[in-house]
C-alpha cells in the first residue's frame, strides 16, 4: 500500500470519526424515540411508536409545531426578499459606507442570541409585538436575513454586470431588467435561501423564548417540558425536528450544488 492510499485511508477514518462524534447524540435520540420504555436505557424494552403517538396527541406540542411552521414560513419569505434586496444593492451600487452597510447586515448572527433576544423583547414591547407570532417572526427575520443575503450575493457574483446594462440599452426599465434578468438568474439561490432561512427559524429558541409569550414555538415548548419531569416524548420531538431541519438544509444544499454544477459547465 503506497503513501497515497494511506493518506486517503487516514482521511476517510478521520472524517468517519468526526461525523460519528457530531451525530452520535442525534442518532441516540432517534433510536431511543422508538424505545417502548420511558427511560433511555439498554437493552431496549421493545420497538414502539407510542411516543410519536403521544406527541401528536398532545395539543400543546401540536400548537407549538404549528406556530413554528407559521413563523418559519413567514421568516423564509420576508428574509429571502430582504436578503435579495440587500445583496442586489451590494452588487449593483457603489456608495460611501458600503463596507459598513455590508458589515451591519452581517452582524446579527455574530451577536449573542441572549443579547439579541433581550433587545427584541425591549424593542417589540414598545411596538406592541411582544407575545405575538409576528414579534417572533420579526426577530427571526433579523437573524436570517444575513444568510439569505450571503447565498444571493454568491450567485450574483457569477452574473456579468454587462448583461443587465444590455437590457437597459434595449429599452428595459431598471425594474424590468431586475425582474426579467436578475431574479431568474438568482432564482436557485433565492429558493435555497427560503429553505435555509426556514431551517434557521424552525430551530431558533432564544429569541422565541424571550418574545413569544403564550404563543410558544416548538423549541420553547420543549424547554417547558424539560422544567418538569423529563418526558420520553422529547426524544420523538427531537427526531421530528431533526428530520424537518435536515430536509430543509439538504434541499437548500441541492439547489446551491445544482447552481454550482451548471456554472462550472458553462465555464
Amino acid at each position: 500500500m503506497n503513501a497515497h492510499h494511506l493518506r486517503r485511508g487516514a482521511l476517510f477514518l478521520w472524517t468517519a470519526l468526526l461525523l460519528a462524534f457530531i451525530f452520535a447524540p442525534i442518532v441516540s435520540t432517534i433510536i431511543f424515540s422508538f424505545n417502548a420504555d420511558r427511560f433511555p436505557s439498554l437493552p431496549w424494552a421493545g420497538f414502539s411508536v407510542r411516543w410519536y403517538e403521544a406527541v401528536f396527541a398532545d395539543a400543546t406540542i401540536l400548537r407549538g409545531l404549528i406556530n413554528s411552521l407559521i413563523v418559519a414560513g413567514a421568516t423564509a419569505i420576508v428574509a429571502s426578499f430582504l436578503g435579495f434586496a440587500a445583496a442586489y444593492v451590494d452588487y449593483r451600487y457603489r456608495f460611501l459606507g458600503k463596507v459598513v452597510y455590508t458589515a451591519l447586515i452581517a452582524l446579527p448572527p455574530a451577536v449573542p442570541v441572549v443579547i439579541l433576544g433581550i433587545a427584541m423583547l425591549t424593542f417589540e414591547g414598545r411596538l406592541g409585538l411582544s407575545g405575538t407570532l409576528t414579534g417572533v417572526a420579526v426577530g427571526h427575520i433579523v437573524l436570517a436575513v444575513p444568510f439569505a443575503m450571503a447565498l444571493v450575493r454568491m450567485r450574483l457574483a457569477d452574473l456579468d454586470p454587462d448583461i443587465e446594462r444590455a437590457a437597459w440599452n434595449l429599452g428595459a426599465t431598471p425594474w424590468a431588467a431586475v425582474s426579467g434578468v436578475v431574479i431568474p438568474f438568482c432564482l436557485p439561490a433565492i429558493l435555497a435561501s427560503i429553505f435555509l432561512t426556514a431551517a434557521v427559524s424552525f430551530d431558533e429558541f432564544m429569541i422565541a423564548w424571550f418574545v413569544s409569550g403564550v404563543n410558544e414555538t416548538l423549541p420553547v415548548r420543549v424547554l417547558a417540558m424539560l422544567q418538569g419531569q423529563v418526558s420520553p416524548k422529547i426524544n420523538a420531538i427531537g427526531a421530528i425536528v431533526f428530520v424537518v431541519s435536515m430536509s430543509l438544509v439538504v434541499i437548500a444544499q441541492v439547489l446551491i450544488g445544482n447552481r454550482a454544477d451548471r456554472s462550472s459547465k458553462r465555464t
